[in-house]
Order: structure tokens, then sequence, then C-alpha cells
């Protein structure tokens, strides 16, 4: 019986999320559009993430670099060391730690905010005054997140670059132009393209999922809580899923 509940509550959920991403693409692409909210929606969720992903990359680049950079030295291959950090940066770990990031600061920020609104009434309150809520709180922070998300993983991969150049003259001396050239001389377009593709649909599903939870808070104060709790995790397990059906359409196109 319990086991038949928690069944019937999660397909309740994944439908209900599944109608309001529909919601958004019937209604959120249509006019009247609301452009300053969405440009102030830009400024908050991609400038104010900016130094938090940058340091993360910059973080992840030199660890990841001094890692690497012994067990290659022990093989003999430690030239190779730019092109491996590179390429796993760019293809996978740049996109999913930046996505994982944004949507620990991002999903939680809209859940919070958007169920604070429902709570005191905010929501209804547009409502009555013939503003119409889904199209200015939801439609802005959706679109905002879909287009933020992938420049911040190209900055965030171009910090931890600068980072795992850091890391590699820890121990050697080289320069920035030959690093990078030994960096990008292994990098292909079937490369970069799926990993920037792909992180507008993180950027998607974390706005989706963030403003579904804060839309439909409930419980009060401790409902608030919940929204943005439920929200990083729940953006964060889609972050890996939509990662893994990529991972399988670049195979199946053989762009790996």
């Amino acid at each position: 019986m319990a086991l038949f509940v928690k069944t019937k509550s999660f397909l309740d959920e994944t439908g209900n999320l599944t109608r309001f991403a529909g919601r958004f693409l019937s209604l959120g692409i249509h006019a009247p559009y609301e452009i300053k909210e969405f440009l102030s929606q830009c400024y908050m969720v991609g400038y104010n993430s900016l130094a938090l992903v940058g340091l993360t990359g910059f973080i992840m680049g030199l660890v990841l670099t001094m890692q690497l950079q012994p067990s290659l030295i022990s093989y003999g291959v430690d030239s190779q060391l730019p092109a491996m950090v590179g390429i796993a940066i760019i293809r996978e770990i740049g996109p999913v730690i930046t996505a994982l990031i944004f949507a620990g600061k991002i999903g939680s920020s809209i859940g919070a905010e958007l169920g604070s609104m429902k709570e005191t009434e905010q929501i209804d309150a547009m409502e009555v005054s013939g503003t119409n809520p889904f199209k200015y709180l939801v439609a802005t922070r959706i679109v905002a997140a879909t287009l933020m998300l992938p420049l911040l993983t190209i900055l965030g991969d171009a910090i931890s670059l600068f980072g795992a150049f850091v890391g590699v003259n820890i121990r050697s001396v080289t320069s920035l132009t030959l690093f990078c050239a030994e960096v990008f001389q292994r990098l292909s377009y079937s490369d970069i393209l799926p990993a920037v593709i792909k992180t507008f649909f993180f950027g998607y599903a974390v706005g989706v999922v963030g403003c579904y939870k804060g839309f439909y808070s409930s419980e009060g104060t401790r409902g608030v809580g919940k929204s943005a709790n439920s929200a990083v995790v729940l953006s964060s397990v889609l972050i890996f899923v939509i990662d893994l059906l990529a991972v399988q359409i670049t195979n199946l196109l053989g762009l790996n």
C-alpha cells in the first residue's frame, strides 16, 4: 500500500510538472512580453551567479590538473595533460558542475521567492490587478535561466582552463599561448557544440522546477523552505538525467 501511494504521488508530481512546463511553452512565448522583468531576471540569474561560477571553475581546473599531473608524469605522458584536462572540462565536467551550482543558487532562490509571494498572497493580488502572474513571474525566470546558464558555462569553462594553466605551472613551466594551443588542438566542434546545447536544457529544467515548486507552494512559511529545498534536489536529478540522455544521443549521432 505504501509503495502504491508513493508511486501515485510520484506520477502525479511528474504529470503536474509536465503540465506546468507545457503551459509555459503555450503561454510564455506569446505576446505581450515582460521585457523589463526579463532583463532584470537576466541580471539576477546571470551576473549575480558569475562570481560563484568563476571561483568554482578556477578551483575545479586547478584541482583536476594537480590530481592528474603526478599520474601522467609517472606514465611519461605529461605532455598530454592540457588536452586531457581541456576535453574533460569542456565536454562534461564544466557544464554539469556549473549547472549543479546554478541549481543550488538560482533554483532555490526562485523556489523561495515565488513561494514567499504565494504565501503572502502577492500572486493573487497580481491576478486581481489584471497582471498575468504566470507570464510576469514564471515565463521571465524560465527564459532567463535557459539563456544565462550557457553563457555562465562558457565563462566557467574559460576560467577553469585558466585554473588548469595555473596548476600545470605549479610543477612545470609553460606559457599560456602553448597551453591554449595544446588544448584547442585536440578539441573539435563535436566536443563543444553538444556540451553547449545541453546547457540550454539544464537551464530550462532549473527554471521550470524552481518556478513550479514556488508557484504551487503551500503549508505557510514551512512550505517556502520545502519549495526551495525540493527545487534544488529535483533540478539536480534532472540535470543528471538530461546529461545521460545527451550522452546517448551524441553516441547515436557519432559525435563522441
